[in-house]
């Protein structure tokens, strides 16, 4: 499905800067992050960006859970 509104222009350096400012700044960032990773239209550098940064927070929050549970398990085992 193609947005037709979608802006495909490549971002400019300066575009980039102010992205990366906006996504310094606590709980605006994580705003941003679901409206540009959620918006269908504006630019798609900003949503494909943001998607792949939310895919790889919930990727490395995975293997946290995942490691916490072994420790866990492990913990439980030794104390049997």
């Amino acid at each position: 499905m193609v947005n037709e509104h979608a802006d495909t222009r490549p971002m400019t350096v300066g575009g980039w800067m102010l992205t990366l400012l906006v996504l310094a700044i606590p709980i605006v960032n994580l705003v941003m992050y679901l409206i540009w990773a959620l918006s269908g239209s504006g630019n798609v550098n900003h949503r494909n960006f943001c998607r792949a940064s939310i895919y790889w927070f919930l990727i490395i929050l995975g293997i946290y859970v995942l490691i916490l549970a072994l420790v866990g398990l492990a913990s439980v085992a030794n104390s049997l």
